[in-house]
């Protein structure tokens, strides 16, 4: 008889017995707080306990697929809810950056020289200075230098640049068959009201070649029909090929002399109907880019002088440095050199 307990004894498992105390203490210990989701987790292991114990039964019951009830029903710990609750995809190993101190000075160099550019650009001009990184691979060091605290990033200016609008008695649209596919076949003129501090205005004639992405920019202090003839006389000196045709809005500084000179020079002239801004879009864009990538983040004091100077010297910029997308990430200058005008 004794021999026969000490057998039962040893087949039953070790039990480990805890106070009462201990037990009452663990019933009534706070419940994690637990995200919506592992909520709706517990709810379907509750119920999978509580309906016979069934994967598949679980599974059409709660629509998910039966890999995924065993996966939760492998993870579920009761007494650690927590582990219901989703966890870091973060990989193990991550990928060492593979790029070296110089390439990474460089990017950092030239996102400080033109801090409005992107990932695409910056890698068009490092191939330029003979440093061949991808596309990619330029983003993932300026998002390094994000991180770091690294990058510079210019204080945002706020400045009020609006375009003008006044109605005109007539308005004469481009023909339907008036073909737009050299440089020069069509540039579209517009005016930016420049605010850089009040009461101290502004205006900037933008002028785009739509084909070639070509701009021209004036700057003065009044925007009327004389100074847009001036403007006229500018465009046709710094257009690196014959201008055969203009489309304007319906600003009042476009008629009169402005008229008179297009005329003059055997230009055609081609008005908006009113209120159709979408019809200038090359222009449109252009202003926003200028503003943007210039005025926003020009240190030149807030004089009209002074932003004079700088602006001829960021249309160089633009028209020789800049990679424009549309153009491949060429600068116009480039393409143009590619359809056989020299600049």
């Amino acid at each position: 008889m004794a021999k026969s307990t000490r057998r039962q004894q040893r087949a039953q498992p070790n039990v480990v017995l805890y106070p009462a105390s201990f037990q009452r203490a663990w019933r009534m210990r706070p419940a994690p707080d637990l995200s919506r989701i592992a909520r709706a987790r517990l709810r379907m292991l509750d119920w999978h306990r509580e309906h016979g114990e069934s994967v598949a039964r679980t599974a059409r019951h709660f629509g998910y697929s039966r890999p995924t009830v065993y996966r939760w029903l492998a993870r579920f710990e009761r007494s650690r809810l927590e582990t219901l609750e989703d966890r870091s995809s973060r990989p193990a190993r991550r990928r060492r950056p593979t790029w070296t101190l110089a390439q990474l000075t460089a990017v950092r160099h030239q996102r400080e020289r033109y801090p409005r550019w992107g990932k695409d650009k910056l890698a068009v001009l490092l191939r330029r200075d003979g440093i061949g990184l991808s596309v990619s691979m330029v983003g993932r060091i300026l998002g390094r230098l994000r991180a770091t605290g690294e990058l510079w990033t210019p204080a945002r200016r706020r400045m009020g640049v609006h375009r003008r609008r006044w109605a005109r008695p007539y308005a004469i649209r481009r023909p339907a068959g008036w073909a737009v596919e050299r440089p020069g076949d069509l540039v579209e003129l517009d005016t930016l009201d420049i605010r850089p501090l009040p009461p101290r205005i502004g205006k900037q004639f933008t002028a785009r070649d739509v084909v070639s992405r070509w701009d021209v920019l004036e700057l003065g202090r009044r925007a009327t029909a004389a100074t847009a003839a001036v403007a006229l006389d500018r465009l046709a000196e710094r257009m690196p090929f014959p201008v055969r045709a203009i489309s304007i809005d319906n600003g009042s500084e476009f008629m009169a002399e402005f008229e008179t000179a297009c005329e003059a020079r055997g230009i055609a002239l081609f008005v908006l109907p009113p209120r159709s801004p979408k019809l200038h879009g090359a222009v449109e864009r252009a202003n926003r880019t200028h503003t943007e990538e210039f005025y926003e983040v020009t240190a030149a004091e807030p004089e009209i002088e002074a932003f004079q100077v700088e602006l001829r010297a960021w249309e160089t910029v633009y028209n020789t440095i800049r990679p424009h997308q549309a153009l491949g990430y060429l600068t116009p200058a480039e393409y143009l050199a590619t359809v056989g005008i020299d600049v």
